[in-house]
């Protein structure tokens, strides 16, 4: 049998993994719609066949995105890769991919091209988002649409958010009256049953609080926090805002990084990406070692306040080759973090923000390289670069997924 040329041999690859990405996106949809895996003998065709409301949209922006840097690297004639599809098992709470990337084996010349292949990806992702949006709240399903994905709630009438979420346990019929007499006198037989498992909701951001205020005529069917996610269209779009503003952060090579590179030149980059890149570990890891928990005693605070640190250290692996200077910096956020905690308790980041601040500190790194050519990048793209970072601005959710009860 003759054998593919190499080129089309790597094609098929691209091609593959994305059939793969598909199907594991898909399966994941349908787990955040129904809450039913691959496993789940309950699992119908149907319940599949749903998934794809979710994948399809979400898909076509992570595609428009990439292909938005492809083509702009083509046009410059970069030497650039397709789009490499990585797909992830679709086990409980996973998306079903780890998005796509593209490759490029080529040297980037001039702080023009830079800025045009890094921004092109995000703003073209973004306005596929926008209309993705724009059709999941402007076609919001009745709010009886709840009902099929968790029946239990009719129960509790149109009110059933009063009830369901700031309970631990789904009342005996008898203290249901108290609070419900109608549900109690509809349904005299019901026996609740304890509400196990984590609470799940989505984070806001500004972009998401727009169009639930100004896209939705009938506020009555925009769903609770709790349950976004069995809103396909709403968790694709939101999730394409997760991901074009975790690349437009301002730090180091991501796309943000890019843009800002453009915008202040590679001095100022230097200065600009280091302070973005201490406040976002400072904020991801406010509370991490709080010294108002009473679940901490002073023996863990002496073992965990060092393991911590050690951890800090190696997140700002790229900020300095002199380990003092990279263990001091260490030490000086984790005082600011644990005086801040102390005083505000209340105060907490989110965690979850830690692990990107070990991959940017440790694998992509804070600073920029410099390109061969430093040029002014005009008037034209220095607006565009500044409506990329109000587009991160409005599409970053400072907590973008919260599980309360694990």
């Amino acid at each position: 049998m003759e054998e593919l040329p190499n080129k089309k041999r790597i094609k098929y690859i691209h091609l593959i993994l994305f059939l793969v990405t598909l199907a594991t996106t898909t399966l994941s949809g349908t787990w955040w719609i129904y809450g039913r895996s691959i496993l789940d003998p309950a699992l119908t065709g149907q319940d599949v066949i749903d998934g794809l409301y979710f994948s399809i949209p979400f898909l076509l922006i992570l595609s428009v995105h990439e292909f938005g840097h492809y083509f702009t690297a083509k046009y410059y004639n970069i030497d650039v890769t397709l789009p490499y599809f990585i797909p992830f098992f679709p086990f409980a709470f996973s998306i079903g991919t780890f998005g796509a990337v593209i490759r490029i084996k080529s040297k980037i010349e001039s702080n023009t091209q830079n800025f045009d292949v890094g921004i092109a990806g995000p703003l073209a992702g973004f306005v596929v988002a926008l209309l993705v949006l724009y059709y999941g709240f402007t076609h919001l399903p009745e709010k009886e649409h709840i009902y099929n994905i968790h029946p239990e709630y009719e129960y509790f009438g149109d009110d059933y958010e009063l009830y369901v979420y700031d309970q631990d346990t789904f009342l005996l019929n008898q203290d249901l009256a108290k609070i419900n007499p109608m549900a109690a006198q509809n349904y005299p037989d019901t026996i609740w049953f304890r509400k196990d498992g984590p609470k799940i909701y989505l984070g806001d951001n500004l972009l998401f609080k727009f169009f639930k205020n100004y896209a939705v005529q009938d506020k009555s069917k925009v769903p609770n926090k709790h349950e976004i996610m069995h809103y396909p269209w709403l968790l694709a779009g939101f999730l394409a805002l997760f991901f074009t503003a975790l690349n437009l952060i301002p730090i180091g090579q991501l796309d943000g990084g890019h843009v800002l590179y453009g915008l202040v030149g590679s001095k100022n980059h230097r200065l600009i990406s280091s302070g973005v890149f201490i406040i976002f570990v400072f904020y991801a890891g406010l509370g991490v070692i709080n010294p108002h928990d009473v679940t901490q005693d002073l023996t863990d605070l002496v073992l965990y306040i060092p393991l911590y640190i050690f951890f800090l250290y190696i997140i700002f692996f790229s900020f300095s080759k002199e380990p003092k200077n990279r263990l001091m910096i260490a030490v000086v956020v984790f005082v600011l973090q644990f005086l801040t905690s102390y005083i505000y308790p209340e105060v907490h980041g989110y965690h979850g923000w830690l692990v990107i601040a070990f991959l940017i500190g440790r694998v992509l790194g804070v600073y920029h390289p410099p390109t061969l050519i430093e040029e002014p990048i005009g008037t034209n793209r220095q607006i565009l670069g500044w409506i990329a970072l109000l587009i991160f601005i409005i599409s970053f959710s400072p907590q973008p997924l919260i599980i309360e009860g694990m």
